[in-house]
Parts: C-alpha cells; structure tokens; sequence
C-alpha cells in the first residue's frame, strides 16, 4: 500500500510518497514560496481531491485544489477564493483549517479562517459561503486573538449526522452547532483556564486542537493551552486526563482512526518554552481514553531535541495499519506504521512545517 503525506510549510507544499517500511521520495516545494497552513483531502466517488490554504505575498489567501494527487494545483472556479461578504466588514487572513465530512456530507468542504469564522463549500472546493450563524453569534465580538491570531482551527462533523458539527477557536473555545450551522452554543463546561482571572469561563478558553473518538462519535479529546480534557457528551461537558504526561501543555491531539479510547499528544515543556520537555521528542498515547499514558519513544532523538509540533502538525493516514505522521518546526517528518512503537526519520530540513495531511492512496 503506498502513503502519500502533504507538508505544509512556510515556504511551500512538499509531498512524500512511499510504502511503510520502504524508502520515500520528497518532491516540491509545490506553491514555492507561499505559507501553506491547511491541507486537506476530500474523497468522493470520482477520486480523490487535495485541498490547501495558502497565503502569499502577491495572491493573498487562497485555496488550491489538485485532482492528480498534486501534480498540479489550481485556484478552483472563478471567484472561489475565500473571501467574507462586505457587509461583514472583515477581510480574509488565512485559511487555517480545511475539512472534508466524508459519506455523510460527500460534496461539502469546511474551511475555518482568520478571523475567526466558518465557510462552507458544497462543491468540492470550487466555492465558499460564510456561515453566518456563528459569524452573527453574540459572543464572537469578544473572542479574542491567541498567540496564533484569532482562528478557527478545527473542524468536526458527526458520522452519524452531517448537521451536528463542532468547531474549536482561538481563543472563544468550542461551539457546537446541531442544525447545520444555523445556530451554534458555547461547549467549555469543565475545561480551565487557569491563565485567567475567571479560570471556569462560558467561553473565550484557548482551545488548541479536538480530535474524535473512533470508537464513539460523543467521545472527544482536547488540548488546552494548559489542559488535555475528554468529553463523552460531545462537548457537553470536559474531563481532566493530563495526569501522567511530563506537561499538559501542547499543541496537537490526533485520535486513532479506527480504535476506541485511543489518542496521542505531543507535549511541550510550557508556554514560556514551547519545546519537547528536557529536549526529548516523545510521543504519547493513551489506550485507555485518557486515564494512563505511554511514552513513544523509539526512533524519535532523546537528547538534544528541542522540538516545537504545532497544532496540524501531526496526523494520521487512513491505511492498514494506520500511518502516525508529524513534522515540526525545524523541519523534520517523523512517521510511524505500528501505532506509534517505532518511529522513523523520512525526511528533514525542510523549512518549518505548519501542517501535516496524510492518506493512502
């Protein structure tokens, strides 16, 4: 089975094509020179379609399609960039998060930007609409920017319903949408801001990545600017399960595709130093929904390895068995075949990589 993984970085879209356990082949950088901070993948009966969100200094944002495996890349039909109405008085920075729901929503494609807001395409990409539920919400007028900017970074679509959707911002926290996007509630109850006066606030947490369970749809696991949390209600309500990672501080949280109660973070030493504690790069997993934690280990530089993964810097594929993949700000990939016991080194020196897609192909 051959992998292919899109790695967005600063300064372009490189590509990495190969077989577990064989050698990989780098090409790019596609889309040289332009900040790639989303890449996604929509699969529909027709094939297979490569998204990315770029940013440059004479395009401006946009968003690329490719439907040979990025050979080339387009800027889709004319007049589908992602761009805000001008009644809402806000321009487009960056495309922060592109995805696609599967079966349940086949033509739909999600894009969440900065400024803080959700469009929907329900053409594969070629076009974006503004959702104007959550631009209209009441609180968006005090959400406020995290270090990142003020974006809305994930994404997720119930399997079972393609109108129960939930998002995650910086720094509003999660909302939760179940008609579609037409009106949206903050879901934060049990999660800590303890880098604020009102630390158990509605909204305004710095939520910095959510991954679904695959084993149930209500299950969810978060990473918090301090915090890993689990919730068994879609959000509804949040569970501390930190305990046992040498820092609850992070940026990515990846779920395993196929097996319940499995997820992986990738700690950093703190928010003052954002880099893999005492220069180790470990990954650890919880086979257990969050209740124990195992360091990864093998493979990965235990000395001298102050490593920075940002929040769509890891990720995992959907082949057999699942592929582990992330890259980080210095420019190296990682991946791993055996649910995360071994890794392995396929490619470095890249410039610093902002986002990490992978898929078989």
């Amino acid at each position: 089975m051959e992998r292919m993984a899109l790695v967005g970085t600063t300064k372009g879209l490189f590509l990495l094509r190969g077989k577990a356990g064989g050698d990989w082949v780098l090409e790019g950088p596609a889309l040289a020179g332009e900040e790639v901070y989303a890449a996604g993948v929509h699969r529909t009966s027709r094939g297979v379609r490569l998204l990315a969100g770029t940013a440059s200094e004479h395009w401006g944002p946009v968003v690329r399609l490719s439907d040979d495996l990025g050979a080339t890349w387009g800027e889709g039909a004319a007049g589908a960039r992602v761009a805000f109405p001008e009644d809402s008085g806000a321009a487009l920075a960056r495309v922060w998060q592109l995805c696609s729901p599967g079966p349940v929503d086949p033509d739909v494609v999600y894009a969440g930007v900065e400024p803080a807001a959700l469009f929907r395409s329900t053409d594969g990409g070629e076009s974006f609409e503004l959702v104007r539920g959550l631009w209209d919400h009441p609180h968006r007028p005090q959400w406020d920017p995290g270090g990142g900017g003020l974006c809305l970074h994930t994404v997720l679509v119930d399997p079972r319903d393609g109108g129960r959707l939930t998002v995650a911002i910086s720094t509003g926290g999660v909302y939760r949408s179940d008609d579609g996007g037409e009106t949206w509630r903050p879901s934060n109850r049990g999660i800590r801001a303890v880098f604020l006066p009102e630390p158990d606030i509605e909204f305004g947490q710095c939520v910095h990545k959510v991954g679904r369970d695959a084993g149930s749809p209500d299950t969810l696991f978060l990473q918090h600017h301090w915090g890993v949390y689990r919730s068994d209600d879609a959000g509804d309500s949040w569970t501390s399960v930190g305990e046992g990672l040498p820092s609850d501080f992070g940026f990515p949280v990846v779920t395993h595709p196929r097996r319940a109660d499995t997820a992986y973070v990738i700690p950093l030493q703190s928010d003052e130093y954002r880099c893999t504690p005492d220069g180790r790069c470990r990954v650890y997993r919880t086979d257990d929904g969050g209740r124990s934690w195992t360091a990864l280990t093998a493979g990965l530089p235990q000395r001298d390895a102050h490593l920075t993964v940002l929040r769509d810097g890891f990720a995992a594929d959907d082949g057999d068995p699942v592929g582990l993949w992330f890259g980080t700000r210095t420019g190296d990939v990682f991946a791993s075949f055996d649910d995360g016991d071994t890794w392995a080194t396929v490619t470095g020196h890249l410039p610093p990589v902002l986002t990490v897609r992978a898929l078989a192909v």
